[in-house]
């Protein structure tokens, strides 16, 4: 069995550093305020989700550091790990504008409207 199969609390720290890739990081306090960009795009949902705005372009950057800086196959892996699949309907449509996926990919999750016309307005 391999050791990164499926993420969990236990392996994911590790899971994230073997796959970070960053010229510009110098410290570990870089590389934990990148993991911490998960928690910024889970809050930003939330206060969607609870009918504020979403912040489109604050997610947006963050979404493009994380898919930068582990790169696009272990960047989604941990979304799908961090994000919770309620969610994805929220994040779909900024994984497809960044062409991280294709809308084809995650079929069985719907894209939110609003979220794809702002990004559409972009």
């Amino acid at each position: 069995m391999q050791l990164f199969e499926t993420l969990d609390d236990e392996n994911f720290i590790l899971y994230a550093a073997r796959n970070y890739y960053s010229p510009r990081c110098i410290d570990a306090e870089e590389f934990y305020d990148d993991i911490n960009r998960f928690k910024y795009i889970k809050r930003l949902i939330n206060r969607y989700n609870r009918g504020g705005e979403l912040g489109v372009n604050l997610v947006l950057n963050h979404i493009t550091v994380l898919l930068n800086v582990f790169g696009p196959e272990a960047g989604l892996k941990m979304l799908e790990y961090k994000i919770d699949i309620r969610d994805w309907a929220i994040l779909k449509p900024f994984l497809v504008y960044v062409r991280a996926i294709t809308p084809n990919q995650y079929t069985d999750i719907p894209m939110d409207e609003v979220v794809a016309n702002e990004l559409r307005n972009i």
